[in-house]
């Protein structure tokens, strides 16, 4: 094994294992609390259904595929309308069918095989679909980065700025086991830097201890908010709640796919093959509908994880499976959970500036790796077709009622190219001409 890296199923020494783990809950969990903190959904609920989930679905896929699962943006418009239109309990319920029609789409890919998959996805799709989704999460980033209650601040720009220059430090020059922690040492470097000049200065102020002071040290996640009240409801149904998540995760296994590709190409295995893509889909599902059933929202992949991976060169799932125990335990104690809601959004954003641009560099390897050839007009204009959508924020939108179907940005663009892979002949010879001519 090449020194530093760990694949699958190795598993790290203890001293290791839980600082390793710790980096990937920094990763995940800003994203994974914002989700229930604006569909009003409790975020210890949020943190024990995405822990919990994960080590479900590292028990679907064999302990072979290292993905952590946390809250999905993609259902937040549904989450929010059902919601308010029928209640919470419906919206929780329309989410379990949702995570079982994973399961379906699963079944289906299992009997019929995967082939029509390769077909369906060539490198020129794969790359092209790599580089979206990580530039789709270039604005969030960027924003973290620059942007304080929606001003730009020289501040957030010199916070993100020294984060982001002490995770580059580490990932290039540091050696041996820190060289592995580089996410980590950004993220406590900047929130050091952050609280130091805070005491200094009034403007680099950000870090606020009230919330940790005013939570409770202990919770039933599930039972109990971070304020102690009451919140779970056990999931109803009705048909228009379950038709209107069926047909939003129509575009989430879109993500889904997307996002296994991704992981498959950051560790080098093929993870749609083994354990297989059915294995993967079925255990987001069970995830998702595991997720609705306690009452938080629904799961999916994450890319932030994968971004470490990319980095650390660490692909145990031993490592995720430490950090999905860590995300349980974090539920269970409000206190813990509150300070790390304490880290600055510019400090989040520096790292994610590294973190999701290696996302977008996986993909470009993917295609010189592949050597797929841009001379010929089908594979360039399949990638400038997905690239424009996916970056530029293509959108498809459908009105059901009063309800309204969206397919867009990663989900829209993964369709898009699939359907032009399949509807463009190979031509042998097929050259781009000369744009000087």
């Amino acid at each position: 094994m090449e020194q530093n890296i760990l694949y699958p199923s190795d598993r790290p020494s203890l001293s290791r294992w839980i600082p390793l783990s710790i980096q990937h809950v920094f990763a995940m969990f800003g994203a994974t609390i914002l989700v229930p903190l604006l569909t009003g959904l409790s975020t210890s609920t949020a943190l024990f259904t995405a822990g919990s989930g994960t080590l479900l679905y590292i028990c679907i896929t064999k302990a072979k595929v290292p993905a952590f699962l946390g809250s999905s943006f993609a259902f937040i418009p549904a989450l929010i309308g059902i919601g308010q239109q029928f209640g919470t309990e419906y919206a929780m319920g329309g989410a379990v069918f949702a995570g079982l029609f994973y399961c379906v789409i699963a079944a289906i890919i299992r009997i019929s095989g995967k082939e029509w998959i390769d077909r369906a996805l060539p490198p020129v799709v794969i790359g092209s679909v790599i580089i979206v989704i990580g530039m789709s999460l270039a604005g969030s980033a960027i924003n973290s980065a620059l942007y304080i209650d929606g001003t730009y601040s020289l501040v957030a720009f010199s916070i993100s700025f020294f984060t982001l220059i002490l995770a580059i430090i580490a990932t290039i020059f540091f050696k041996g086991f820190f060289n592995t922690l580089s996410i980590l040492i950004g993220l406590v470097s900047g929130y050091l830097f952050t609280l130091i000049l805070g005491l200094i200065f009034d403007s680099y102020h950000l870090i606020d201890f009230a919330s940790v002071k005013n939570a409770p040290l202990f919770g039933i996640p599930f039972l109990h908010n971070e304020n102690g009240s009451y919140v779970w409801t056990a999931p109803k149904f009705n048909v228009v709640a379950i038709i209107t998540f069926i047909i939003i995760s129509i575009s989430t296994i879109c993500e889904h796919l997307g996002d296994t590709i991704t992981t498959s190409t950051v560790v080098g295995r093929d993870f749609t093959k083994d354990p297989g893509l059915h294995r993967t889909l079925t255990g987001d599902g069970i995830a998702t509908a595991w997720a609705a059933i306690w009452g938080g929202p629904p799961n999916t992949t994450y890319g932030e994880n994968i971004g470490v991976m990319a980095i650390t060169k660490v692909y145990s799932v031993w490592v995720i499976g430490g950090a999905a125990v860590i995300a349980i335990l974090l539920s269970f104690c409000p206190k813990f959970g509150a300070l790390i809601q304490t880290i600055p959004t510019p400090v989040l954003g520096g790292v994610c500036i590294l973190l999701y641009g290696l996302i977008s560099a996986s993909g470009l390897r993917t295609i010189v790796e592949k050597k797929v050839d841009f001379t010929k007009r089908r594979n360039l204009t399949i990638a400038s077709v997905i690239l424009t959508i996916g970056i530029g924020g293509g959108l498809f939108q459908l009105k059901l009622g009063n309800f309204t179907f969206s397919l867009a940005g990663v989900a829209l663009a993964t369709v898009a190219g699939i359907l032009l892979n399949l509807i463009i002949p190979e031509r042998k010879n097929q050259e781009t001409t000369d744009t000087n001519s």
